[in-house]
This record gives structure tokens, C-alpha cells and sequence, in this order.
């Protein structure tokens, strides 16, 4: 049976660079031994990271630290309600999804609709009937300008296309599960079915759509990342399709460069934590005390250490931290960068 969505794109030789690139840091991913607690710091980061940037480009004024704050579970204050119950928001979303690492049940419109309700309840979106499709012409507006930059299918267009759309999502097994991923983006968006939260909508259903293929990559990607930081080519990347009569092939040239960018920050991430873990294996071995083990973990992190860090570090008294260092330098692990004694640029380096 011939589907009737039938996306329009070509696998470029920059397509299928990148995706052989992104192949090859999964590879990595799946072959490196990290300890437990090091994935699950790195997870829980890419989560605050990605929950703060989708709802970044949607408009929320929160900085990176005041999410990371709320996220942890600490108060803040003076946030905009909506702003924070929108991150949150997000997270029980990403949670949600996660729920379908590997499994191999299919896209359900029940499934879109159920990420859309725990997407905009007690937001400012939550006018948009939460899980509903919408029943009215809704439009998309360039926010500085007011400008209708694009207008989506009417309302009674959308239950058709919505099915057509997950049908294909759920048969498109010949196509890499990546680029099924970038489609499903942009079509989500294309088609718009819902009053308001669409785009977070898209971004879940696209990390859905990895998740559920295996290209998860440990669940350390932060995708919105890459879109926050640029988003007139975030926007401009999308707009290029319905510019070039629906043809994909540059959206996802974008989608994938971004994925890959990703990946690549993950995998230096990765190659630097295995390289601090067999630094600490080896360190452990000359007989350190506690404080002077903490010390040379913080240098591996940031790189150097002074007597005052080393105090903050070690939670000890001046003469402790330089009896400390003065043992580490006889040790041959650390030695002094300063011209004196009384150099306040001096610190302490790894040898």
C-alpha cells in the first residue's frame, strides 16, 4: 500500500558523511567503560540542558544555572511561574519518553497527544486543550516583527495528516533512524496540530523516535542545544523546505550536523573521563590521603589548583593544604607554576 506521505529529499555525500560520523561515535559510545555514577552525572546534565533550551527558544527567561537550580529541586526566586512550570514540564516529558528506550511499540497519535498534555499543563499554553488537536487556524508569527512567517494546514486537514504522518513514522524501516528522526521534526512542525507547544512537541517526538531505535546515544545528546545557540539558522533550516517545494534534503543536512555536533562533544567528553579515571587509578596507587585525592580530582577537572582552592577543595586550614601540596610535588604528581613563594598567580599543576 502506497503511503501518502512521502517525504522529498536526497542523501547528499554531506548527509552520508555525517551519518557515517554519527555511526562511529555511537560505536564509541557503546564500546567505552565508564563508572555508573559518571553516565548518570553526565545524564542528568544533558537533561537540564536539553529541558532548558527547548523551552529557551520558546520564549522562557531562565538562565542555565536558575534551571539547573529548579531542576535540582531548589527554590529560586523571582522566575516567572510559567517559565519554571514549563521546565519542569519538559523534564516529566523527557522522562516520559525515556520510558520507551528500545522498544519496539509503534508511534501512536496517543502517544503525541499524551506528550503534549504533560508538556503544557499549568503553562501558558494550557488554553490549547492539552492533547487535543486544535480546531481553529492557528498561525506562526516571527515575534519580532508580527509577521505570519507561515500558516499550517487548516484544523480539519489535521487528523488525516497526523495519521499519515505516524503511519510512515512506523514503516519507514529502508530509512536510517536518524533522518526518520529530522522528518518527523519538521513534519510535526509543517503540520502544526496542536494550538500551542508544537515545536517542544516536534523536538520530544524526534528524541522518541532515536530512542526508540537504538541511537539514544546513553541519553547524553542535547539537540536543543545546538538550535538555542543559533536560532535564526534554527528557524531559516526549517523554512528552507516549504522554500524549496517541500524538499527535506536541507533541513536535514542541518538536522544531522547538529546531531553530530552533539555527538562530537560527547565523545570528547567521554575520551577525557576515561583519561581522568586511569590518571585516578594510577594516583590512588602511591598511598594519597583523602583531601590530596579530592585535590588531584578537581586539577583533572579544571586543569590547576591554588592554595586557596585547595582549602575550599579539601575543607582544610592554609598550613594543612600547603603541607598537602609540598607532599604531592615530592611525589612527582603536581609541580608549582609562580614565580615565588608569594606569587598570587601561583598554582599547581598535574605532571
Amino acid at each position: 500500500m502506497k503511503l501518502k506521505f512521502n517525504p522529498k529529499f536526497t542523501i547528499t555525500p554531506k548527509i552520508n558523511k555525517t551519518l557515517v560520523e554519527i555511526e562511529r561515535v555511537r560505536g564509541f559510545l557503546d564500546a567505552i567503560k565508564l563508572k555508573d555514577e559518571r553516565i548518570a552525572d553526565m545524564q542528568q546534565r544533558a537533561l537540564i540542558l536539553e529541558s532548558h533550551h527547548s523551552t529557551h527558544i520558546e520564549g522562557t527567561a531562565l538562565s542555565v544555572e536558575q534551571s539547573k537550580s529548579i531542576l535540582e529541586g531548589k527554590k529560586v526566586n523571582d522566575v516567572d511561574r510559567d517559565d519554571k512550570n514549563e521546565l519542569l514540564n519538559y523534564k516529566k516529558a523527557m522522562d516520559f519518553i525515556s520510558r520507551y528506550l528500545g522498544k519496539d511499540d509503534p508511534v501512536t497519535e496517543g502517544l503525541v497527544r499524551e506528550i503534549h498534555k504533560l508538556l503544557v499543563k499549568n503553562v501558558r499554553g494550557e488554553h490549547a486543550d492539552p492533547g487535543n488537536y486544535r480546531k481553529v487556524q492557528n498561525y506562526v508569527v516571527n515575534s519580532k516583527t508580527k509577521e505570519v512567517v507561515y500558516t499550517p494546514p487548516p484544523p480539519f486537514d489535521v487528523p488525516v495528516l497526523m495519521r499519515e504522518f505516524v503511519d510512515w513514522v512506523n514503516k519507514s524501516e529502508d530509512i536510517s533512524p536518524v533522518l526518520v528522526a529530522g522528518i518527523a521534526q519538521f513534519q510535526f512542525v509543517h503540520i502544526h496540530p496542536f494550538k500551542d507547544g508544537n515545536g517542544r512537541t516536534a523536538r520530544l517526538l524526534s528524541t522518541l523516535v532515536l530512542y526508540k531505535t537504538g541511537y539514544d546515544f546513553k541519553r547524553l545528546f542535547t539537540i536543543s542545544e545546538y538550535y538555542d545557540k543559533d536560532r535564526p539558522l534554527y528557524y531559516s533550516a526549517i523554512q528552507s523546505v516549504r522554500n524549496n517545494n517541500m524538499d527535506m534534503t536541507g533541513w536535514l543536512e542541518y538536522f544531522v550536523a547538529g546531531l553530530h555536533s552533539q555527538m562530537e562533544e560527547i565523545r570528547k567528553k567521554g575520551a577525557q573521563l576515561i583519561k581522568m579515571d586511569t590518571s585516578l587509578q594510577k594516583i590512588k596507587k602511591l598511598g594519597l590521603n583523602e583531601r590530596q585525592e579530592k585535590a588531584v580530582r578537581y586539577i583533572l577537572k579544571t586543569g590547576k589548583i591554588s592554595v586557596n582552592e585547595y582549602q575550599e577543595v579539601a575543607t582544610c586550614i592554609r598550613r594543612t593544604a600547603q603541607r598537602d601540596l609540598e607532599e604531592l610535588i615530592s611525589k612527582k604528581i603536581i609541580e608549582a607554576v609562580g614565580k615565588t613563594q608569594t606569587d598570587p598567580t601561583k598554582h599547581f599543576v598535574l605532571l
